[in-house]
């Protein structure tokens, strides 16, 4: 990847120390800079503003995908620890060495800066959307830890969060360009196809649950609809889309009520379209993440919702781990500081440092994207 301008936002902080979190915070106002002492293994530099890289010379050349691997994390509901969960992983992945950009695509609600001790940043995706600059990497930013970079949200709610379909389909295009080795995306929560095109770019989706039934039943409509989109944009032209079409619509008149009702529906309209849904269906495969833990059951609920998804609606999840509750994350966020370096050992900060870990290894499963 070089060691052009496009490395320069990877410059800046320390690369010691493990950092993890897990918990949301929706903090109001301008979140004030933080600092290690300098004795701290784990200091940084106080960040008082939030970088701007160098803008990008003006090419007309179609920017090409990087070989970064996209990561979305998603909730289906608010309040699970979308972003906590995002900006731990993205910093433990630059504390293993990897080039890593965090990207604030809850548009009309960013808040991935305030996780990261960050003032409100000048230059958003607001400015890439209303093309004021170009280059999606002309709005990555400095964060103060190595290997880091983020681009933060978009803060003009009524245009950022009603994408017209040409700005939805190029800003998704140009994320893939972005030069890093990870690419996270800290998505919205519902199940509009804004927020759901978002989670389907991704190499690996994450959907972050906790145990509570308005979570557990948002994060199974989340599942569906996705899976449903992602089977009607692998079908382009054929008859077969508006069949998934009618299924997205729980009350539709066709009996469709899971994904097994849609795969056998389209099987009989077309035997060879039918197969091909089946090849599609197979590459959906996201993860389930236990957050906030609170008893022995909660340690369980992963397990059994994978099964339940497996059973009844035939789509193959894995829960890949259960972060415990913990008051150092709380008591973090009330102090503006991220958790990562507030309580790196915490028991949370552990277990989401495992789940970093378990990233790191390569997917055997082919990227979504490549099946469409």
């Amino acid at each position: 990847m070089g060691s052009d301008p496009k490395a320069r936002v990877f410059s800046t902080g320390a690369s010691s120390g493990s950092w993890t979190g897990v918990t949301e915070i929706k903090a109001s106002g301008v979140a004030p800079a933080f600092a290690e002492s300098a004795s701290s293994p784990s200091a940084v530099p106080v960040v008082k503003t939030a970088p701007r890289r160098k803008p990008s010379t003006p090419n007309h050349k179609k920017a090409q995908p990087s070989r970064a691997r996209i990561i979305a994390v998603g909730g289906g509901k608010g309040g699970v620890g979308k972003s906590l969960v995002t900006t731990s992983l993205g910093i433990s992945l630059a504390q293993h060495g990897k080039r890593v950009v965090v990207i604030d695509a809850d548009l009309g609600g960013a808040n991935l800066h305030t996780c990261l001790g960050l003032p409100t940043p000048e230059t958003t995706l607001s400015d890439f959307i209303a093309r004021r600059v170009e280059s999606i990497e002309d709005v990555v930013l400095e964060t103060g830890v190595r290997n880091l970079g983020l681009i933060s949200g978009a803060h003009d709610h009524l245009t950022a969060s009603n994408l017209k379909y040409f700005q939805k389909a190029r800003l998704l295009s140009r994320i893939a360009t972005v030069d890093a080795d990870y690419i996270l995306l800290d998505i919205g929560a519902g199940i509009s196809f804004n927020i759901v095109d978002f989670f389907l770019i991704s190499e690996q989706g994450i959907l972050v649950v906790i145990p509570e039934p308005s979570s557990i039943e948002n994060a199974y409509r989340f599942l569906k609809m996705s899976f449903f989109r992602h089977l009607w944009r692998g079908l382009k032209a054929s008859p077969a889309r508006k069949v998934v079409e009618q299924a997205m619509d729980q009350k539709n008149n066709q009996g469709i009520r899971t994904p097994f009702d849609l795969l056998e529906a389209v099987e009989h309209l077309d035997a060879s379209t039918g197969r091909y849904l089946k090849e599609l269906a197979l590459a959906f495969r996201p993860r389930l993440l236990i957050n906030q833990s609170r008893y022995p059951e909660d340690e369980r609920l992963g397990g059994s919702m994978a099964m339940v998804c497996r059973r009844h609606l035939g789509i193959d999840v894995e829960a890949i781990g259960t972060i415990p509750f913990d008051d150092s994350v709380w008591k973090a966020n009330r102090k503006r500081r991220p958790f990562m370096l507030d309580s790196p050992e915490s028991t949370a900060g552990r277990a989401l440092e495992n789940v970093a870990r378990s990233l790191l290894t390569p997917s055997t499963y082919p990227r979504l994207a490549e099946k469409r």
